[in-house]
Formats: structure tokens, C-alpha cells, sequence
């Protein structure tokens, strides 16, 4: 089975939840903290505005990692599963980031956030937790928990990981670039994010057995 029995997974779910739920109330509340990290990673990352040829790589990324893109992203990754007989994966693959967009909504719509002032992106509606990061941290976990042990090369199963884990990264930084986002809000994104991966997991140990004997999904590898 593509996703083990972990007895830590209940532990990192409690763990990043709980720091998920600080940082929400926290920023809700407006208290010092996240201004002040904010206006800290907000000097480091933006410092290089300037530079066209930057805003235009940071745009990139930006609408690589975009909600309708994630979705492309994962429809095709569904679909090739799929292909190879991994139907539960490929279900289970679009169940999570559509679950995580759902809660990504809900939880903007109650800290309902503003995005910065300075804004050099098209995007509208409330600012935490950063939709892009949210969607892009689950094609990015739906990558490496289901198709990186698929890979049998150990070189290009490394590779996958690391440039995996890479654009994660840079994505995050571009939304903090463009002024899309506070820092907090792609930090709140990724342990939502993060959460909610373990409790799909959770969700895959327990169900995939069965579903491999539902018509739908009839004879699927796990």
C-alpha cells in the first residue's frame, strides 16, 4: 500500500493543527506577532522590486501554483493514475485538494484578512491562508506520498523530491513578492495544508482496502 500505518501521524496532526489554530487566532486578532514577522520576511523577500525581469519570474510561479492550475495539476496526475490502475490514489488525489480548497474558503472567510496594500498581482478576495500555497502544498504531497514510490530510480525519485519540494518554497516566496500575501498567510497555508494531509492519510489507511472491492473503483492497486 502506497501510504503505511504511521503511529506519529496522529502526533503531527495535533502538532500542526494546534499551530495552525495559534497563528489563525492570532492573526484574527491582529496581535503584535504576526505583524512584526510579517513586516520582517516582507523586507527580505520584496527588497529586489526593481528588477522587471524578477516580477516577471515570481508572476510564473505565482500562476503556476494557482488554484485552477492545481487543479489542472491534479486531474492529470488523477488521470494517469488512473490510466495504471491506481483508482483509489486517483480518487483519494482529488478528494484532498478539493477538501483543502473547502477549507481553505471557509477559513478565509472567517479571519477575512485583506491582502497588502501594495498588491502587484490580479488576485481578489481575502488574504489568509494563501489559496495558491494551500493548493499547491497538496499537488506537492499528493507527488510524494503517491507518485515518488512509484518512481524506481533512486536518482530520479531524489530529483523529483527535491524539485518538488523547491517550488513549494519559491512559490511561497513569490506570493510574498508580489504582495499577494503576508508571510503568515503562506505559513497558515502550509500547515493547514500539512494538517489536513494527515487526516487524509489517516483517511487512505483506513478506507483504500475497501474501496479496491467498490465497483467504481473494482481491482485498484493501493
Amino acid at each position: 500500500m502506497l501510504i503505511q500505518q504511521d503511529h506519529g501521524r496522529k502526533l503531527r496532526f495535533y502538532v500542526s493543527g494546534i499551530l495552525f489554530i495559534i497563528i489563525a487566532l492570532m492573526v484574527w486578532k491582529s496581535t503584535l506577532l504576526p505583524s512584526t514577522v510579517d513586516a520582517a520576511l516582507q523586507t527580505l523577500f520584496t527588497s529586489n522590486h526593481a528588477s522587471g525581469f524578477m516580477t516577471f519570474i515570481m508572476k510564473f510561479i505565482s500562476f503556476i501554483g494557482s488554484p485552477k492550475m492545481t487543479i489542472l495539476w491534479t486531474l492529470v496526475i488523477a488521470f494517469l493514475l488512473w490510466g495504471f490502475k491506481f483508482k483509489v490514489p486517483a480518487v483519494w488525489s482529488v478528494v484532498t485538494l478539493f477538501g483543502a480548497d473547502v477549507l481553505g474558503w471557509i477559513v478565509k472567510h472567517i479571519i477575512q484578512r485583506a491582502r497588502p496594500s501594495q498588491h502587484l498581482a490580479s488576485d481578489d478576495g481575502y488574504s489568509f491562508p494563501s489559496g495558491h500555497v494551500l493548493g499547491t502544498f497538496i499537488v506537492a504531497a499528493i507527488i510524494l506520498l503517491i507518485l515518488v514510490p512509484l518512481i524506481q530510480n533512486r536518482l530520479k525519485r531524489n530529483l523529483t523530491i527535491a524539485l518538488t519540494l523547491i517550488f513549494v518554497i519559491l512559490l511561497a516566496i513569490s506570493r510574498v513578492y508580489l504582495y499577494a500575501h503576508y508571510p503568515t498567510d503562506t505559513i497558515g497555508a502550509m500547515l493547514l495544508a500539512y494538517t489536513w494531509v494527515q487526516v487524509m492519510e489517516m483517511a487512505y489507511v483506513k478506507y483504500a482496502p475497501t474501496l479496491q472491492h467498490w465497483n467504481f473503483t473494482h481491482n485498484s492497486r493501493i
